[in-house]
């Protein structure tokens, strides 16, 4: 098959692209091994926030969640996508597609050519650590705990980054005996150190036992139980972060390292020529939004418009917790390793803390009289995020923002008088 474009990988980023695309006019080719659509609607972002939502109720009700989640995803049919797709004219192509030369993808006996190039949008999947005897017993990575229909009365979670930690307090809430184990000394250990003490402190409330700078070194599976690290479960969940298979994609055959982490992308996201790349290949954070970020780079690049090149000194995170964990740029540890002046404030959530008795702290991190980064722990963090990633973004200065009127009293308010003691001091 000859068409315009190969898009390999038809999740968020990919299939906007081969949509856009197809619709602008050109003949594009998504190749899919998994479900149209892609990690986020079926086993990420959106079942994993319904069942952080459902577990927030006062008496949460795991059947009536577990009913919603196959409401939201089909019961993992992605029919409804791939109609989505074709209907704008895009020829779905159902299997793993490898590179195989230049413009050229091969899935199974079949052989596609692009005229204009290829799209490399294959996302990423969970890396699972070579820890002794882990890979002979039934492990649960995130597609099995979304997809669980009976819950565990015991459960550990291998991995304190988001994904674990969004999901042990879950299962803590839904009754499930929850054991968390990281071999960093802190938990979210890419965030400011203080989003790690929080969650702890608030973890330890809850009942979830948290074991970090935990190295494991052996897992077993005897008499339906997981044993690791002395804890013994009902069930283990990895949750190690993820991983893109750069072999697996063939990018030898375009003269690239398949044993890298990453393509290499430019700041219009091309690879080489005729090849661009996008979201979890790419290697610039594991995000929906990054990915859609990239996509639309790629569709104004290959249909001749405007441009305006990739930035990456304001990419927002979210881990949604109880409290959120927002956060944007850089983290303090960060700016120092790389020699900027920075200068650093930390305050507390303010009167609408008070009024909801909540946690949490508003953390700035600025160099050279502008923010580089910020984090805001707390109800609704994600929410607030946004003015902190306007600010990081278009690199407002101090003293602007300390001139701007917060409202009162907000959550967001909370960032005035943060602001305020960085400008006091200079």
């Amino acid at each position: 098959m000859d068409v315009d474009v190969i898009v390999l990988g038809l999740g968020p980023g990919g299939e906007d692209v081969a949509g856009r695309l197809a619709e602008a006019g050109l003949e594009v080719a998504g190749v899919e091994a998994n479900l149209v659509g892609g990690e986020c609607p079926y086993w990420g972002c959106i079942p994993s926030k319904i069942m952080i939502h459902a577990a927030a109720a006062a008496e949460p009700d795991w059947q009536a969640l577990v009913g919603r989640i196959r409401e939201a995803t089909d019961s993992w049919d992605d029919k409804t996508a791939a109609d989505r797709f074709t209907g704008k004219g895009g020829h779905l192509v159902r299997g793993h597609g490898r590179i195989t030369g230049p413009r050229e993808v091969t899935v199974g006996d079949q052989v596609l050519r692009a005229r204009r190039g290829i799209v490399i949008a294959s996302g990423s999947e969970p890396a699972v650590p070579p820890i002794d005897g882990l890979a002979r017993t039934p492990y649960w990575t995130n597609h099995q705990t979304i997809e669980a229909d009976i819950l565990p009365a015991s459960l550990i979670v291998l991995g304190g980054g988001a994904i674990g930690v969004e999901l042990a307090q879950v299962f803590s809430r839904f009754g499930t005996e929850v054991t968390v184990v990281e071999a960093a000394e802190r938990l979210v250990a890419l965030e400011e150190p203080e989003a790690g003490e929080l969650l702890a402190k608030v973890f330890a409330n809850e009942g979830i036992t948290v074991m970090t700078g935990a190295k494991v070194s052996t897992v077993s599976h005897a008499g339906g139980l997981f044993e690791l690290g002395g804890v013994r479960a009902e069930k283990l969940l990895v949750a190690t972060g993820r991983r893109v298979d750069l072999r697996a994609l063939g990018v030898g055959a375009l003269g690239l390292d398949e044993s890298a982490r990453a393509v290499p992308a430019d700041e219009r996201m091309r690879v080489t020529d005729g090849v661009w790349a996008l979201g979890d290949a790419v290697g610039k954070g594991a995000f929906t939004h990054m990915a859609t970020y990239h996509a639309n780079i790629i569709v104004k690049e290959i249909l001749g418009e405007p441009v305006h090149p990739a930035e990456y000194h304001a990419v927002p995170r979210a881990t949604f917790t109880d409290p959120e964990i927002g956060s944007v740029g850089l983290t303090e540890a960060q700016a120092r390793e790389r020699g900027l002046d920075v200068r650093t404030a930390v305050g507390d959530l303010g009167t609408r803390g008070w009024i909801a008795q909540a946690e949490g702290f508003v953390k700035l991190v600025a160099a050279d009289g502008v923010l580089v980064g910020a984090t805001f722990a707390g109800p609704s963090g994600g929410e607030v995020l946004g003015m902190l990633t306007l600010a990081v973004h278009a690199r407002i200065p101090l003293s602007r923002l300390d001139e701007m009127i917060y409202a009162y009293p907000a959550f967001h308010r909370a960032v005035s008088p943060v602001v305020r003691e960085l400008t006091a001091g200079g």
